[in-house]
């Protein structure tokens, strides 16, 4: 049995390569941090990744899990679909731990796939980066950080650099700052995105690739901070 969970697309060897070449300091953390193992998660249509998102939004992962699980049952044991979620009662949704904000956010992801501002799995494979940023954060409750998740973990999209992200920022803090030492970390060492972004232009096309490796080097020094997808 399987997780389900599928492998890049893309060449991450190659990308690890071409990283270290271009950032030798990125490529020692690559070293010390060894291969690239991201699987993708399983291909769900942006509608139902996103409706699962919304759920685990600011919730502990098995409160979260249970409410998706709930919610599934509730629909015959799949995902319902925008016209099911649309046609469901306040009371329905609360039966199953809903919030009303996160049922608002729900039933706004409902009407904007049907609207086709939310679009299809066939059509996202086919979308620009920044066009699928711009329309799925039209939808209430989506903010970029989310979308940049599901590029990566999803999509497996090789070019993201989530520079909002707190364990990001951290890794590369830690990895090209002059930190003092002894000293606990704290907000003040967080990177600022401007020197992120300059960094980072060496780091293209796998901006993924080397922000996956960010996660890592909070790793190895000792407090996880994992990506949240």
């Amino acid at each position: 049995m399987t997780d389900g969970r599928r492998s890049v697309r893309y060449d991450a060897a190659l990308a690890c390569r071409e990283l270290a070449a271009a950032d030798p300091k990125l490529g020692e953390l690559i070293a010390r941090a060894g291969p690239y193992s991201v699987k993708l998660k399983s291909q769900h249509s942006p509608f139902e990744a996103l409706l699962e998102s919304i759920i685990y939004q600011q919730l502990h992962g098995k409160a979260a899990a249970a409410i998706l699980k709930r919610l599934l049952t509730l629909f015959g044991e799949i995902h319902p679909s925008p016209e099911h979620l649309l046609q469901a009662s306040d009371d329905m949704l609360r039966s199953v731990g809903l919030s009303a904000s996160k049922s608002k956010a729900l039933r706004d992801l409902a009407a904007k796939t049907l609207d086709g501002t939310v679009p299809t799995l066939i059509q996202i494979r086919r979308m620009p980066d920044d066009e699928i940023v711009e329309r799925l954060t039209a939808v209430r409750g989506i903010g970029k950080w989310t979308v940049e998740m599901l590029l990566m973990f999803r999509l497996g999209r090789p070019n993201v650099f989530p520079i909002t992200d707190y364990g990001v920022r951290k890794g590369f803090s830690l990895t090209f700052k002059k930190l003092p030492k002894n000293k606990p970390f704290d907000a003040t060492m967080l990177a600022k995105p401007e020197e992120m972004l300059r960094r980072g232009k060496r780091w293209e096309p796998w901006r993924s690739v080397a922000s996956w490796y960010m996660w890592r080097a909070c790793d190895l020094a000792g407090k996880p901070s994992p990506p949240a997808e």
